[in-house]
């Protein structure tokens, strides 16, 4: 028989891994929201925390994430066969690396903050967006500007890094088509996904 304190142990990793596991219908928000009832909350406070549309910031952790809570870049790989070091230190729903990471706990979030809990992951990006926006005079609802200034950082923004690469700025597009999206299956579903 097992004992209590074992049951208990067994019963937190079951709900871990299903906490991790990514959501059903990553291209509706609806389905998220319904799926993942605290979400909405959780982005809605974002949004309204920095003044970042919710479509935009969840459009934005489809891209990076596509909602999965320990999503990592795959690691590099020696001839072939042997793992090595992953590319990058990108983590989490939002892909935060560790430096960025680092300083949106200096600067706007909490010592329990992680990349791998929704919703410290969208304060994140509404946080990121929110410099953006002033810093760069990106306009709040601007999907496209707003992730390719995430993608590349405010400098590389600045010097227009993504001037050479054609392929991210079809994916900005993507971000911004899917924002659009978004908006539009929010106002469809608001009021029940807020229940």
């Amino acid at each position: 028989m097992l004992k209590p304190h074992l049951v208990t142990v067994i019963i937190y990793f079951i709900l871990a891994s299903c906490a991790s596991l990514p959501p059903g219908n990553p291209d509706n928000v609806c389905s998220l929201f319904t799926e993942q009832d605290e979400w909405y909350g959780d982005a809605q406070k974002a949004a309204q925390k920095w003044g970042i549309p919710l479509p935009v910031i969840m459009a934005i952790m489809h891209q990076e994430s596509h909602f999965v809570a320990d999503a990592q870049p795959p690691r590099t790989w020696v001839l072939g066969f042997i793992p090595w070091f992953r590319p990058s230190s990108a983590y989490g729903y939002a892909q935060a690396k560790d430096e960025t990471w680092d300083d949106y706990l200096d600067g706007a979030g909490s010592w329990w903050s992680d990349r791998d809990n929704f919703a410290d992951a969208a304060d994140f990006i509404g946080w990121y967006c929110s410099i953006s926006h002033t810093k760069l005079g990106i306009g709040a609802g601007d999907a496209k500007n707003l992730y390719l200034a995430y993608h590349e950082g405010h400098r590389g923004f600045q010097q227009k890094s993504y001037l050479r690469s054609a392929s991210l700025r079809r994916v900005a597009d993507k971000v911004a088509l899917r924002a659009k999206h978004f908006h539009k299956q929010l106002s469809v579903c608001k009021m029940t996904s807020s229940n």
